[in-house]
């Protein structure tokens, strides 16, 4: 059957919706484990946006001026794999019937690089919507810089639990106030969560909460009427100057034996019931049987208003100018390293500057001639050094803005960030380190995802001093150590946050994190920004064999440095193996590692920070000069003494290990 051989007006659209429906209920019977609730209840939002609204190219899903969708309830997988297939992705039958095996393109919860026509990893509740904010916000800067190429609609379909996660208000909030007019979220309300109705918990009124918010709102009273849920859509779709929330009221378990409780919202159904639901549907009871009239019919919508897309945008860009041709280049390709060669770094007369303050003339140099690089601070830009002196602020009014105010919401700075990043962007966000657990959810999926974003953490420990342990760093540097895929960056001084910031910008994908003291710090003679790529180099030696070898990273590295130089002039020799990034050090061969830390020579470990970091390298706890416990109000060198990481004492402290 062609496009051209069935008239629009003659579409069985319920029959799809229906054939949809049970297409997923049969995934998640043969998986024996998923969510149907979803699948019955929201079976009609999701038709009446793939098949009337959302413009992509089934076969060019990557294709860059797509609209975007975003699962936010990632638990509706088989919903979204369902209709992926009928909209012709690259999903077969075969890859249906996998549903949430090992290795297959369907896995439980939707996965960016796993699935054609997934757009972002979602699962944790919440962060869907706020990752959604952000790719909205990548839409107006590249509109608004590419007005004759960039124009597409970022879509969410979310439920009540997504609304009770704290992420989701924090980022609603924010999308209100810059007034993100293409993002539009359809919100299966259903009034079900998985322990019960969620008037036990939630009670109250979410369109006034989003109006509150400077949202739009608009009501769709029956979640079967497809028809009323696409001119919603469309009348969302005419807002200039807001985000719209399409409130569309379902029942979850839609014809189910359980419709309406929290039974059906992640319990598969029993088979007698899938045959009452496809009986009533008229569809045969035959698992994974789809009739190819309602597949043809779907895709006659779809291709009456996606036809050619990708083409034509491509000859819009093959016709632009070299330097926009070049930049969406960029943001197009996987590929996001940038040369910083040519770097120039102006320093100081007196050889000390705090490393913020370096990473702060980085960031002005780099962002100055790289439209891809973009970021802000979670209501902290002075403190962290991350304001970009000439760059304007991002706004409702300046969408060219490169400095985003995120307000105090650390989390949804994250999944935004994100977001930015799935459009293509180098995006930094920063805050103190000690408030990186307020991040870590959204932090956990740009590594699931390897999205080239940069986090930007100051105030990296102890010192921090006078505003006590609910501000000073211990167990943190240690987890975003353990994050799979994230590069973690402590360097110690201007040498070394110039050679992380270089390591990182010229990385062709992934995460990175750098931990900068806020401390005026010299400017040592001893580091070397040309090795920190390494993770581990040799700062200090001596020219005989030497006695120990300390490790360190960071503003310790310091205090290390001066204790082996003290000792040299009593006859002990000390290696000072610098640690700017122990991830990269325990990845080199151990060719190089057995060159710097040859094994018949003791090691000790001096950080401020968790001594779990080091387990693998010091294998004798009395050897971890490190802190198992909160620190303490005070002054930054009085503190540092008390925990015994001032010369004197870790001079003290070594003298007696080696003795």
């Amino acid at each position: 059957m062609t496009s051209e051989s069935v008239p629009v007006e003659s579409i069985h659209e319920e029959k799809i919706i229906d054939q949809i429906r049970c297409l997923g209920l049969d995934m998640i019977h043969e998986a024996n484990s998923g969510h149907p609730g979803i699948v019955l209840g929201a079976a009609p939002i999701l038709y009446a946006l793939y098949a009337h609204h959302l413009r992509f190219d089934s076969k060019n899903p990557d294709y860059f001026n797509r609209d975007r969708f975003v699962m936010s309830a990632g638990h509706g997988s088989a919903l979204l794999y369902s209709v992926l297939h009928f909209a012709g992705f690259d999903l077969s039958l075969e890859d249906l019937k996998q549903f949430r095996q090992l290795g297959s393109k369907t896995p439980g919860h939707p996965e960016y690089g796993v699935t054609p026509g997934v757009d972002c990893t979602t699962g944790p509740l919440g962060e869907g919507f706020a990752t959604a904010v952000g790719m909205a916000m990548g839409e107006t800067i590249l509109r608004a810089k590419y007005p004759k190429l960039i124009d597409y609609y970022t879509y969410v379909l979310c439920g009540d639990g997504d609304l009770m996660e704290g992420i989701s208000y924090e980022a609603a909030s924010l999308a209100g106030t810059l007034g993100l007019s293409k993002l539009i979220v359809l919100y299966d309300s259903n009034q079900i969560s998985l322990d019960g109705e969620t008037s036990l918990t939630f009670q109250e009124n979410v369109s006034m909460r989003f109006i509150a918010q400077g949202w739009s709102v608009i009501t769709v009273e029956d979640g079967e009427d497809f028809t009323s849920i696409s001119k919603a859509i469309e009348e969302a779709k005419k807002s200039k100057d807001k985000p719209t929330l399409i409130e569309v009221k379902t029942k979850i378990g839609k014809g189910s034996k359980w419709e309406g409780t929290n039974t059906v919202h992640g319990k598969p159904l029993e088979e007698d019931d899938i045959t009452a639901i496809k009986e009533k549907a008229g569809i045969r009871d035959v698992p994974f049987a789809i009739s190819q009239n309602t597949i043809d019919e779907f895709e006659i919508l779809i291709h009456n208003r996606c036809y050619e897309l990708q083409q034509k945008f491509m000859k819009k860009l093959e016709s632009s100018d070299e330097q926009v041709q070049k930049e969406l280049s960029f943001f197009m390709n996987s590929n996001k390293s940038i040369d910083v060669k040519d770097l120039f770094y102006d320093a100081p007369e007196e050889e000390k500057e705090s490393p913020r303050d370096t990473s702060s003339k980085i960031l002005n140099a780099m962002v100055k001639d790289n439209p891809y690089i973009i970021g802000g601070s979670a209501d902290l830009f002075g403190a962290n050094k991350t304001y970009i002196h000439e760059g304007g602020d991002f706004s409702k009014k300046n969408p060219l803005g490169k400095n985003i105010f995120y307000g105090v919401r650390e989390n949804a700075m994250a999944a935004i960030s994100n977001g930015l990043a799935l459009c293509g962007f180098r995006p930094y966000a920063s805050t103190f380190l000690s408030f990186s657990d307020y991040l870590k959810p959204s932090l956990r999926l740009t590594a699931m995802m390897n999205l080239s974003n940069i986090y930007i953490f100051s105030h990296d420990s102890i010192s921090v001093g006078e505003d006590g342990p609910t501000h000073q760093p211990v167990e943190q540097l240690l987890m975003l150590r353990s994050i799979p895929g994230l590069d973690v960056f402590r360097p110690a001084d201007a040498n070394e946050v110039i050679g992380a910031y270089k390591t990182i910008f010229e990385k062709e994908e992934g995460p990175s994190a750098i931990l900068l003291s806020r401390n005026t710090l010299p400017i040592l003679p001893d580091t070397k920004a040309n090795e920190v790529y390494k993770g581990g180099y040799i700062a200090y030696d001596t020219m005989k064999k030497p006695d120990a070898i300390i490790l360190s990273s960071g503003e310790e590295l310091h205090a290390v440095l001066e204790v082996a130089k003290r000792l040299q002039t009593q006859g002990v020799e000390i290696r000072v193996v610098s640690i700017p990034n122990l991830g990269r050090f325990l990845a080199q061969s151990e060719e190089y590692k057995e060159e710097l830390l040859p094994v018949e020579v003791r090691k000790i470990a001096v950080e401020a920070s968790s001594s779990f970091s080091w387990n693998k390298l010091i294998y004798n706890e009395k050897y971890l000069i490190t802190l198992d416990s909160f620190g303490e109000s005070g002054k930054a060198k009085d503190i540092y003494h008390k925990y015994g990481f001032d010369i004197d004492s870790l001079q003290e402290k070594i003298e007696d290990l080696l003795q």
